[in-house]
């Protein structure tokens, strides 16, 4: 099984915060995906200077494509990157994690996402999509989805709705079973006519979280995966620390959370979705795939930064190992 991703190249700037403050200033709600100018960008590049930012790539679709090829599963992903520094960085690293890079370039600032981490972990974005934001209808090609089992997009992009509607038609004409994750709960509001439309026309399978579902339908995770199942053939809504509730249909199953110290919430859907996918590739029960997915999540929460390192890998690949054994 092969999965291709499409989303928003971006490099990621993290930088923990001592209080909240700092996101009152610049007016970033706490919790949200805000895309900024250019100017703004700059003001808060000040801001971040004075931080001890750590330099990461990124982006929410590549850091679970990134995830799925660490897993062992072939992967692809579809983006744009300036010429620049930060997008030659950007292409190395996609090729470094055994990614096939389908990057176009424009003269343009690649995109970068400041990340600040608040003492509880929550993570806030204020993203200059810059490069990233030029990825049109027209730069998709029908080759580049064959060959491929799944589409995953993420829910950023929907903003896009050209975009989105060709990268959809494409993908379920190359006969691709296409994976939309939510990505945000603004995203999903100021957007919310636009997934009602495309949903039940093209997706297969939805990843949200607790306060995406809400946004989408205002009712509690429990009752949203449930109306999601109706929708698609398999939702998934995450509840945070609580943990998942997963439907296909009329089995529904609901999957903890680990407890563990929480020290950036960056990249624990990515992760989630790495694992759930990479256990729907091998044909995994829905409890075994949420399992997987909820260990990932885990162990990106320990750290700062959207990726697990390499030697933490070497401690979850017999730990997912053992997830299998006893729930196969």
């Amino acid at each position: 099984m092969r999965v291709l991703g499409m989303g928003n190249a971006l490099v990621d700037v993290l930088a923990v915060i001592q209080n909240d403050d700092l996101l009152r200033e610049m007016n970033l709600p706490k919790g949200s995906m805000q895309l900024i100018d250019k100017d703004r960008f700059e003001k808060i590049s000040e801001k971040i200077k004075g931080l001890n930012a750590e330099i990461v790539s990124g982006g929410s679709a590549s850091n679970t494509i990134v995830g799925l090829s660490r897993l062992g599963v072939r992967t692809g992903f579809i983006g744009r990157v300036g010429q620049d520094s930060f997008g030659k960085y950007y292409r190395n690293d996609l090729i470094a994690h055994k990614v096939t890079p389908l990057l176009s370039e424009v003269d343009e600032i690649s995109g970068v996402a400041s990340t600040f981490i608040s003492q509880d972990g929550e993570r806030t974005f204020g993203t200059y999509l810059g490069a990233a934001a030029l990825l049109g209808a027209e730069d998709l090609n029908e080759r580049d989805f064959n060959g491929y089992d799944y589409f995953y997009i993420e829910g950023y992009l929907v903003q896009s709705y050209d975009l989105i509607r060709k990268a959809l038609s494409l993908a379920k004409n190359a006969g691709l079973k296409t994976i939309l994750d939510f990505a945000s709960y603004n995203v999903v509001e100021d957007n919310r006519e636009f997934l009602l439309e495309i949903i039940p026309q093209y997706v297969d399978i939805i990843f949200a979280n607790e306060e995406e579902a809400k946004a989408l339908y205002d009712v509690t995770p429990e009752e949203a995966v449930a109306m999601l199942a109706k929708e698609v053939e398999l939702a998934i809504v995450k509840t945070g620390s609580k943990g998942s509730w997963v439907q296909r249909g009329e089995e529904k199953v609901f999957v903890p959370a680990h407890k563990v110290d929480c020290v950036d919430t960056t990249g624990a859907g990515d992760l989630y979705a790495s694992g759930f996918i990479y256990g729907l590739t091998k044909g995994f029960p829905l409890n075994t795939c949420a399992q997987i997915g909820t260990l990932l999540a885990a162990n990106v929460i320990q750290r700062i930064g959207a990726k697990i390192p390499e030697e933490k890998w070497q401690e979850v690949i017999p730990q997912i190992s053992q997830i299998i054994l006893e729930t196969c």
